[in-house]
């Protein structure tokens, strides 16, 4: 998974950070910024959606066992979901990021993003916390879909980004 997203055109955003440094245009900057936020919120959506509407299949049960979801557990997706988070910064490393803020998600879920993104897709977990006693269980999911949802907005996000640039080049010359 790519542990972080970075729309960046790292030469062109860095030399217009400074030219808008230079002209001390913070509404200017505050636009730049807006714009670039703009681009890449509809990745935000569709990743959290992604998210949502991930399939998890468990293993078949073994004739006679018990079992269904848990009445005390916390929606996985929803809350991995909800730690999605988009940062956009117009300072000495220009760019737009989209990351799983891990201070966003519980103790025990830290690394789930990851997990769930990887390349087989198997998630594997204790049975209701039954590390010792071998109680483990493997869900899967479909593997990378990080990486594949950040693919499909790529082209869209760069040239979007090449616009902002053009535009706020413009309007500094």
């Amino acid at each position: 998974m790519a542990r972080t997203v970075q729309v960046v055109g790292t030469g062109q955003l860095l030399e217009m950070s400074r030219r808008l440094k230079v002209a001390g245009g913070s509404r200017l900057k505050a636009n730049f910024a807006r714009r670039i936020r703009r681009a890449a919120e509809p990745l935000k959506a569709d990743m959290q959606q992604t998210i949502r509407t991930l399939p998890i299949r468990s293993e078949p049960r073994k004739a006679g066992k018990r079992g269904g979801p848990s009445p005390t557990s916390r929606p996985l997706r929803d809350t991995v979901a909800r730690a999605v988070s988009l940062s956009i910064r117009t300072g000495g490393n220009p760019g737009a990021r989209l990351y799983a803020d891990k201070g966003k998600l519980p103790p025990d879920l830290k690394n789930m993003p990851w997990v769930m993104n990887s390349a087989n897709g198997r998630i594997r977990h204790p049975t209701f916390g039954n590390k010792g006693r071998g109680g483990w269980a493997n869900q899967w999911t479909t593997p990378l879909w990080w990486d594949k949802t950040v693919a499909k907005h790529q082209p869209r996000i760069r040239s979007e980004v090449a616009r902002v640039l053009a535009d706020v080049r413009n309007s500094l010359s």
